[in-house]
């Protein structure tokens, strides 16, 4: 295999396991591997309760668990004007020559400026999404097992389902409600 460079940007809220498969399936057509940890700067929301430093931790231990070491962490905080997001990640991460994503705006965005995007197929997309993660963590369901094993000893271990019970209703880091109706 060439030497080339992938980047898969996700928010990984919680990483689990089909992140993980993504990553084994984009390491078998490239060397290395940038992982861009979508949304960063947010944090304690019901869609986003945990801090990008924490999601780093989480992909790291899961990935050093599969003695996979080729890769790269990066946090990518949101600019909120998709014309200029691409040129705001270009500008934060090395060189790539693809990008893995299922994002629908996130392949136009980066297609727009001329960039390889390519999709893979996701692995069981009802059970392995952070949506679905969430939702069992706060509602008592199991979820450890959707996970790899060392983010859910790392999620025990920062009381991460203790905080999406108190934080799931929150959309803003600023305490305040989705619906203010509620």
């Amino acid at each position: 295999m060439a030497a080339s460079r992938a980047l898969f940007i996700g928010r990984f809220q919680p990483f689990h396991n089909g992140h993980l498969a993504m990553a084994r399936r984009i390491l078998q057509d490239h060397s290395e591997l940038i992982i861009g940890i979508g949304s960063a700067q947010y944090s304690h929301t019901g869609e986003n309760p945990f801090t990008a430093a924490e999601r780093f931790e989480m992909i790291h231990r899961a990935l050093d668990a599969e003695r996979i070491h080729n890769y790269h962490i990066i946090p990518i905080p949101d600019t909120h004007v998709h014309s200029v997001w691409v040129g705001h990640v270009l500008s934060l991460v090395p060189r790539f020559d693809a990008v893995y994503t299922n994002s629908a705006l996130v392949i136009r965005l980066f297609k727009e400026r001329g960039v390889r995007v390519l999709s893979l197929p996701m692995v069981e997309r009802e059970e392995l999404s952070g949506t679905e993660v969430r939702r069992r963590m706060f509602s008592g369901g199991a979820w450890e097992t959707l996970v790899p094993a060392g983010v859910a000893a790392y999620i025990k271990e920062i009381d991460g389902v203790q905080r999406i019970k108190e934080t799931y209703k929150y959309s803003t880091p600023y305490g305040t409600r989705e619906n203010p109706e509620e």
